[in-house]
């Protein structure tokens, strides 16, 4: 058996050598579009993350299985996939309290204005200070702020119970209209948006979320609210965004983008409230224990289909 990973970069240092016990391994770090089929020519399995794995490539190609190395599978036509009886497995709830972690790691770089004092710091503006502490910026408690969550799903429900441990007053919007949860208030988008002191988004994209964050939601937003976005690029309208960011006093945390790696002339490289943005390159999942867990689940799907078919 032939197996062949395409983008082994986007796994970090993980050892993939593990596959090895299946039999051939190869692992490319990079795989260029023009470069998948060739790739494939003489594997049994695929193992990928973000390639686009479509009709022109299953055609050309004697797959049996394609291992996906995140959830989401839309860079896969597993619907022609399954016509042809390859199957297509993926991996759920592996990054859950990575993706937690990183919302507050963003959301509490904002409340306890981390950016600025560690630079104040590090121009020596503390060590001329005439006091022990400085009140340049002011921080913020999140006890008491109303903290609205968009998309109570797994993730969601994580963060909501953190939220909640800190005094929080957590509401939630359901993307699906599926969710429902008595433990937390359920608001219509805009009056979440319109309310909140802080939103983060946890949603997937899809029809009913792609530009469901656009000018006209965010102009609801309060003066001061945080947004955050460690869901899916694409559910904020990111031209809007960067306009409504240079009107209101609004602060941002993003982890992920519509179309990923940044443009070079993306609209909010060009902001004038560039202070109040925070952004890092979709790595909310990548913490070393979620990667670990990954992996490990990856190993078993390829395991489990070559003992069961399964």
């Amino acid at each position: 058996m032939k197996i062949v990973c395409l983008d082994a970069k986007t796994l970090g240092n993980y050892d993939l050598s593990i596959f090895n016990d299946f039999g051939e391994f190869k692992s490319y770090e990079i795989t260029k579009k023009d470069e998948v089929i060739e790739r494939l020519k003489e594997a049994d399995v695929a193992m990928v993350n973000k390639i686009i794995i479509n009709k022109e490539v299953i055609d050309n190609t004697n797959l049996k299985l394609i291992l996906e190395t995140a959830t989401g599978v839309n860079n896969i036509d597993v619907t022609y996939a399954n016509s042809k009886g390859i199957k297509v497995k993926n991996v759920e709830a592996y990054s859950t309290k990575s993706v937690v972690q990183h919302t507050f790691a963003l959301l509490f770089a904002f409340l306890n204005q981390i950016i600025y004092y560690d630079k104040w710091c590090k121009e020596q503006k503390w060590v001329q200070s005439p006091i022990f502490t400085d009140f340049s910026k002011i921080l913020h408690s999140l006890e008491n702020k109303k903290y609205g969550i968009i998309g109570l799903g797994t993730i969601g429900k994580e963060v909501a119970k953190i939220a909640n441990s800190f005094g929080a007053n957590v509401c939630y919007y359901s993307t699906s209209g599926l969710n429902h949860n008595s433990d937390y208030i359920s608001l219509n988008l805009d009056e979440l948006l319109n309310t909140c002191d802080i939103i983060s988004i946890h949603a997937p994209l899809n029809d009913k979320t792609y530009n469901l964050i656009d000018y006209e939601k965010m102009k609801l937003l309060k003066d001061g609210a945080i947004l955050i976005n460690v869901g899916r690029g694409g559910i904020i309208n990111e031209q809007d965004l960067a306009k409504i960011m240079d009107e209101k006093g609004i602060r941002v945390g993003l982890d992920v983008l519509e179309k990923e790696p940044m443009m070079q002339d993306h609209p909010l490289l060009k902001i004038k409230n560039i202070q109040n943005l925070i952004l890092t390159p979709h790595i909310a999942w990548a913490s070393e224990e979620a990667i670990d867990n990954l992996m490990k689940k990856v190993y078993q799907n390829l395991k489990e289909w070559i003992e069961n078919g399964k």
